[in-house]
């Protein structure tokens, strides 16, 4: 079974037991998160289930097993012939979750 999430302005293909790097949540690690903005549920046997745009009471449950940053982007601006150059650095925040049920 398998199911399409949306967390984070992001759309997420996951099914039971995968780990999946997401937008930092605000919940612990070790905690469980629900998400409830399920798209589409489906599986091998049985045709898919398609919301508008989601579907009700239909969830996605998970174990939050980290928090962390991703790896530094260096984003370099510059401006020709006025000697206007900037050097930043930017490491996006993420949460480590493995999923754990996935209910529709």
């Amino acid at each position: 079974m398998y199911a399409i999430i949306e967390t984070g302005g992001k759309q997420v293909h996951v099914a039971v037991g995968d780990k999946v790097f997401v937008e930092k949540l605000e919940t612990e690690e070790g905690k469980t998160h629900t998400f409830d903005k399920v798209l589409l549920i489906g599986s091998e046997k049985a045709k898919a289930k398609v919301g508008t745009p989601y579907l009700k009471g239909a969830t996605v449950t998970a174990n939050v097993v980290k928090h962390g940053k991703g790896k530094k982007i260096k984003v370099f601006t510059y401006k020709a012939k006025t000697n206007q150059k900037r050097m930043l650095g930017h490491r996006q925040p993420y949460t480590l979750v493995e999923i754990s049920t996935i209910n529709g």
